[in-house]
């Protein structure tokens, strides 16, 4: 595997596979890598002949009094574990690559409509800075397809979105959320978790199967989401939102509508936000 940190490396590289005419996948990350990670990898070299997997804590998608400096960094774990699974590039830049003009200076992209509720609401920039480090990399590997997880639902739809409206020649892949064994959806953020809390955080995927058997039995929306913020307020979270939308752009769902819904979470537990989201379709 290439262990590649300069821009013009990385096009140097995926040029000349291009004109091999092979296909290119890529799987951007921030690195702390898991099993969830190692699935979209797995993904894209089942659709593409060779993969690219960028490791880049970006700091444009940090809001002031997040985990920017804190986030784990563990490249040479991550190295190892993308040679594993078959990876045959790993772009690791250092902040001015990718920023060459500096933070404050920087191009930014806004993609409207699906980033302005939920997490958007909670985190102002945040997706700004999702979209502007997507359309870097992008650009950089020219992939013909790129691989996200479903874990961040909102993330994917903001990705297809600027897909679709800078008519990007990608295709944008969904990997199912990967899951603990008591369905905790796995996340670089969950070693935070203490061990009381780590036990109590499954709470938020059972909660969420209970949002989707209620809403398929024909429970009233708002009845649905208070019931839910209650119950994991309960169990110690602090919770930012648990909401029913349309899942094809976080829309307000209607009550008695089952189909093309989704169940979406976010809430502290101690100094740990977590999120997670499952699908409504009867």
């Amino acid at each position: 595997m290439e262990h590649i940190v300069s821009a013009a490396e990385l096009r140097a590289a995926t040029a000349r596979w291009r004109r091999e005419g092979l296909r290119i996948g890529l799987v951007p990350t921030m690195g702390n890598l898991h099993a969830g990670h190692y699935s979209l990898v797995r993904a894209a070299r089942e659709r593409c002949d060779r993969v690219v997997a960028s490791v880049f804590v970006n700091p444009t998608q940090f809001g002031p009094n997040e985990d920017f400096a804190r986030y784990p960094r563990t490249l040479d774990a991550d190295a190892a574990g993308l040679e594993g699974e078959g990876c045959d590039l790993l772009f690791a830049p250092p902040v001015e690559s990718m920023y060459p003009f500096g933070l404050a200076a920087a191009t930014r992209v806004e993609v409207g409509g699906v980033t302005e509720m939920l997490e958007g609401a909670f985190r102002p920039g945040h997706f700004a800075g999702v979209a502007t480090v997507v359309l870097r990399l992008l650009n950089l590997v020219q992939p013909d397809a790129a691989l996200f997880g479903r874990k961040d639902y909102q993330q994917l739809l903001t990705i297809r979105r600027l897909v679709t409206d800078l008519c990007l020649p990608v295709e944008i892949g969904e990997v199912a959320t990967m899951r603990e064994a008591d369905g905790l959806a796995m996340s670089s953020r969950n070693q935070y978790l203490n061990v009381d809390e780590r036990p109590r955080a499954a709470n938020m995927y059972a909660t969420l199967c209970r949002m989707r058997d209620a809403v398929l039995c024909g429970d009233a929306i708002d009845a649905v989401e208070r019931e839910a913020r209650a119950a994991l307020e309960q169990t110690g979270f602090r919770v930012d939102y648990a909401a029913i939308r349309r899942a094809d752009d976080l829309g307000e769902a209607a009550n008695g509508q089952t189909t093309g819904l989704i169940g979406l979470v976010a809430a502290r537990l101690g100094m740990t936000r977590l999120i997670d989201n499952l699908a409504i379709d009867g």
